[in-house]
């Protein structure tokens, strides 16, 4: 039960004093370049000596963890509240127009264009795909993730308002991205959320929509309610931080039984109680304690997935077709990120204006990470399951690695 956690937390451990050490790159992006590397390491091993059969220990042990799971019902709510916990509401609602654009038409446009040029990129690589499971993959790659994108905001010096444009939509299109796939999923498969494939109709499919998302919302602005009143009415901080790590638990569970959007839940609690609950109904000491607990377990966790994360490499395909329809994937899902980003913010142009360099910027900062990787893992099994999750792969290694490790100069190069 505890071996591979261990095993994890070793390796983060280690990855990490290496990166600290030699590589001196982005915690995340380091993490992900040295458990990629060592995955790699591990399949070239085994392909020289085949009798020790590395490869197949580690795949046994990849196997054991479900990802999805992990991430989706475990680990996400986690860091998603301890991410929003530091969003600045103020500056949020500065650019609160701009944030639900992004994280609803945004994603919508972005889910779209890569659904359908997946669709017929696949089809000339001699791959028959249904449209409904390449709409599927367009939402997978859409969300940019609030882990990769927090921990950039959090080393880079950026404007007080894109900083909570890129924070914000980041926190949210997740959310958002998990209602659509899971309204998609539904109509597939008929088993997400309980509901027949062949009842969904249009007014279903909407009600189902604005059910898990709103739900969420309300859900979480009554739990962060109720644990503001409990905080209020205390000043202790063990019993504070406790009541934070109990609202996190609680609330996701309740969000997972009613079928409603446990991240928007987490979000929007999360800004609550970083906003109001630590403003008044915290002491200096219980204030500082919860932000370092949260802020350690926000590490942690952070670090775990990104190995995690590297180490996903050993379970893809490797057959070339596959391999360069995901290489084409990988820039369908830039080009996508740009048209999901400019044309909302040109249709807002006449009304708000722009931040030099905010369509840039916005497009290269919109990093995506665990989230797709789970959501790809979470795919029923079938023939084109490992189509998806190799494309999926190639998308978040990218705006990881590459995206990640150029942003800072883009920032600069408007921004001195």
């Amino acid at each position: 039960m505890l071996e591979f956690p261990a095993l994890i937390l070793v390796c983060v451990s280690i990855f990490g004093y290496i990166n600290h050490r030699f590589l001196k790159l982005p915690i995340t992006v380091g993490l992900v370049i040295i458990a990629l590397v060592t995955g790699l390491a591990v399949m070239i091993i085994d392909m020289i000596m085949p009798s020790l059969g590395v490869t197949g220990i580690l795949k046994n042990w990849l196997n054991e963890i479900d990802f999805n799971r992990t991430l989706m019902n475990g680990m996400l709510s986690f860091l998603l509240f301890a991410g929003a916990l530091h969003v600045d509401l103020n500056g949020l609602m500065k650019v609160k127009i701009h944030v639900a654009v992004l994280a609803t038409i945004g994603v919508m446009i972005s889910t779209l264009i890569n659904g359908t040029c997946f669709y017929y990129f696949a089809q000339i690589f001699g791959f028959q795909i249904e449209y409904l499971y390449c709409l599927i993959f367009g939402v997978i790659v859409s969300p940019t993730d609030p882990v990769a994108v927090l921990a950039l905001l959090k080393r880079l010096k950026v404007p007080k308002r894109l900083e909570s444009i890129i924070g914000g939509e980041s926190l949210f299109n997740d959310g958002v991205a998990v209602v659509i796939f899971s309204v998609l999923l539904t109509i597939a498969f008929g088993s997400s959320t309980g509901h027949e494939a062949e009842s969904m109709n249009a007014n279903a499919v909407l009600g189902l929509f604005v059910k898990e998302a709103f739900g969420g919302a309300l859900l979480g602005i009554i739990s962060g309610y109720l644990t503001f009143l409990l905080l209020k009415n205390i000043d202790d901080y063990v019993i504070e931080v406790i009541a934070t790590l109990a609202l996190v638990m609680g609330a996701y569970s309740i969000a997972l039984n009613l079928h409603i959007s446990g991240p928007i839940a987490m979000v929007v609690a999360g800004v609550f109680i970083g906003n109001t609950g630590r403003q008044f109904a915290m002491s200096e000491k219980s204030r500082q304690h919860v932000t370092d607990f949260w802020h350690l377990i926000d590490e942690i966790l952070n670090a775990a997935l990104f190995v995690l994360i590297g180490f996903e490499v050993i379970v893809l395909s490797s057959n070339m077709d596959i391999i360069t329809l995901s290489i084409i994937a990988v820039v369908v899902a830039v080009i996508a990120r740009f048209s999901a980003v400019s044309l909302p913010l040109q249709f807002l142009n006449p009304i708000i204006a722009k931040e030099p360099g905010e369509i840039t910027i916005l497009t290269w900062a919109g990093l995506r990470g665990g989230i797709s990787i789970a959501l790809a893992l979470s795919l029923p099994e079938m023939d084109i399951k490992p189509i998806i999750l190799t494309a999926t792969y190639g998308v978040v290694i990218f705006t990881i690695l590459i995206q990640g490790l150029t942003i800072e100069k883009l920032i600069k190069k408007f921004h001195n």
